[in-house]
């Protein structure tokens, strides 16, 4: 899929679905604005310790066409709620290894208050509402599907098989 079909950018926002790095020092200059007093940048980092599993990577799959769609859509409903001057919402897919970036959000508003309240929103709902699908890579050699916001019940037992 070309790079086009994978974002969607205008003078407000900037939602974007990758398979290379999160580059913060790429958002940044987007998110600055002269009305925006504050930016809340907001990084999902794959952790190398889940529980007391050691996690190797995630692997993330989406629907391309309807993810973008949603990812839009929230940031509209996050603009209608607070003062939002700029965002970027960006999400890797394929292999994220441990350490690196998944997410970013970068909220830019007048005050700090309305960023981390529309930052919070977003990725909130990100986990909750995005067509975005996360597998766990253990370094036992499991791996589990894992949905919306984690919760122990979704960690494999030791009878699960391997990826």
């Amino acid at each position: 899929m070309n790079d086009f079909a994978r974002e969607r950018k205008d003078d407000v926002q900037w939602i974007r679905l990758q398979d290379d790095l999160l580059d913060v020092t790429t958002a940044m200059p987007f998110l600055q604005t002269p009305r925006a007093g504050a930016i809340d940048l907001f990084l999902g980092i794959t952790r190398r310790w889940t529980e007391d599993v050691e996690t190797v990577e995630l692997a993330y799959e989406a629907y391309v066409p309807m993810a973008l769609n949603e990812m839009a859509r929230l940031v509209e409903e996050a603009r209608a709620r607070w003062p939002v001057e700029r965002v970027c919402f960006w999400h890797r897919l394929g292999v994220v290894p441990s350490a690196e970036a998944s997410v970013l959000i970068g909220v830019a508003t007048p005050h700090r208050a309305d960023a981390f309240a529309a930052c919070r929103y977003l990725i909130d709902r990100l986990k909750q509402e995005v067509p975005i699908w996360k597998r766990e890579h253990y370094a036992d050699g499991r791996c589990v599907w894992v949905e919306g916001e984690r919760s122990s019940s979704s960690m494999t037992t030791p009878g699960d098989p391997p990826c």
